[in-house]
């Protein structure tokens, strides 16, 4: 055990002399069932993969017949009094964001849980135990990047090893449900700031690019087998399936390239601007920051390419968008939309985006539930209302008093 006697990192060297040697280890919750986290690892190739078990020799055999783990070289076994099933499984989830996140490996992890549980002690007890897990795993030159520096990055906000809230779950599966059906051509899912819309179209495109041989089945819940089931005929339907992630905005489109060419399954190539959309055909698109695609209206140097574009699919420059591009060049489309969030005279407009969404083949989905602020939807509403009321201040003050906002004192 470390310093505090609370868990213990175990070093082995990953061959077959592990087994023997977890079986003569003096440590009881390595050899005796008892539920505990690990880390499998490679120097050279900068791989590794983290998992939890509670038959840990058992849990190695099977890595080792693996073609892929079995040339990882190096197993860290994390094991605690402290631990129960629920808290590996919480602690094997943070090792995986954070570690995606951290660079020092490249995970071979398959997604994690879909949906973030809640167990006895979660923030009171676990919580800081796995800080000071990190902080070991820093010690020991595991990882690089303190967890405050790794919060605060774009790697780690939009990473598709991120657990989804149960607002983000619902969407998820009506969204496979929606690809799977014949008639739906176009998925609409709406959403303010802060309610996870780029967490979502990051996670789907990972999952339904996730190798099912290799997800982590035993420990999904009913909903999550669910999901995998729709992922299965999703990836039948389609069977050589052809996807981009459509990002409209330059500087946010490096962002997530960058994350992808982190992710096992993943590429930079999967991250596309519109105009890549026109050069191919795709089965699924999903465009994030949907209402910052374009048409024909204050595009500067742009517009020379944006009419090739439009004339290439057989469009009259002059009247189409980055929109129709994208549905005439998938056989389904999934839109992360946000009207408020379209500022630029160039944005396709909201009618545009309405005319499609009254469509017999579009589903119409929304996010509600808001993650970015801790003053929730209520919070969210009241700002909203404030920048948008107009009159003398006497009538503004009564009409946000009409709100009803827990967050407003007068």
């Amino acid at each position: 055990m470390n310093e505090k006697g609370v868990f213990k990192i175990q070093r082995y060297d990953f061959n077959q002399n592990v087994l023997n040697r977890i079986k003569q280890s003096q440590d009881y919750f390595e050899n005796n069932q008892w539920p505990l986290v690990y880390i499998l690892k490679d120097e050279h190739e900068k791989q590794a993969y983290i998992g939890e078990t509670t038959d840990t020799i058992e849990r190695m055999k099977v890595h080792l017949k693996n073609e892929q783990k079995q040339k990882l070289s190096e197993a860290l076994l994390i094991s605690s009094n402290l631990f129960n099933k629920s808290a590996t499984l919480d602690i094997e989830s943070s090792l995986i964001k954070y570690m995606s996140a951290d660079e020092t490996y490249h995970l071979i992890n398959s997604n994690i849980g879909i949906a973030n549980h809640h167990y006895f002690q979660q923030k009171e007890l676990y919580e800081g135990l796995f800080e000071n897990v990190w902080e070991q795993l820093r010690q020991l030159k595991v990882v690089r990047k303190t967890l405050k520096d790794i919060d605060n990055s774009d790697l780690f906000k939009y990473s598709p090893y991120k657990s989804l809230s149960a607002d983000q779950v619902i969407s998820l599966k009506e969204i496979l449900e929606a690809l799977v059906s014949d008639n739906f051509e176009t998925i609409i899912v709406s959403g303010s700031a802060g309610t996870g819309k780029s967490v979502l179209a990051i996670f789907l495109f990972k999952l339904l690019n996730t190798d099912l041989e290799t997800f982590k089945f035993v420990e999904l819940g009913t909903a999550d087998q669910q999901i995998v089931e729709l992922v299965e005929a999703v990836k039948k339907k389609y069977s050589n399936l052809k996807m981009g992630l459509v990002i409209p905005m330059g500087s946010f489109r490096k962002t997530v390239s960058k994350i992808f060419s982190q992710i096992k399954g993943l590429n930079r190539s999967m991250v596309i601007g519109p105009s890549n959309v026109a050069k191919e055909k795709y089965d699924i698109l999903l465009v994030d920051e949907s209402h910052r695609l374009r048409r024909r209206v204050n595009l500067g140097p742009v517009f020379s390419s944006f009419d090739k574009n439009s004339q290439r699919l057989g469009l009259n420059p002059s009247n189409t968008s980055e929109l129709q591009w994208v549905l005439k060049q998938s056989s389904k489309a999934i839109l992360f939309y946000d009207a408020g969030q379209s500022i630029k005279p160039s944005d396709v407009q909201k009618s545009e985006f309405d005319q499609v969404a009254q469509a017999a083949d579009t589903k119409r989905l929304r996010l509600k539930t808001q993650l970015r602020s801790k003053g929730g939807d209520t919070l969210v509403r009241f700002i909203q209302g404030l920048l948008q009321i107009e009159g003398s201040t006497a009538e503004i003050l009564q009409k946000l008093k009409g709100m009803n906002c827990a967050c407003l004192m007068i």
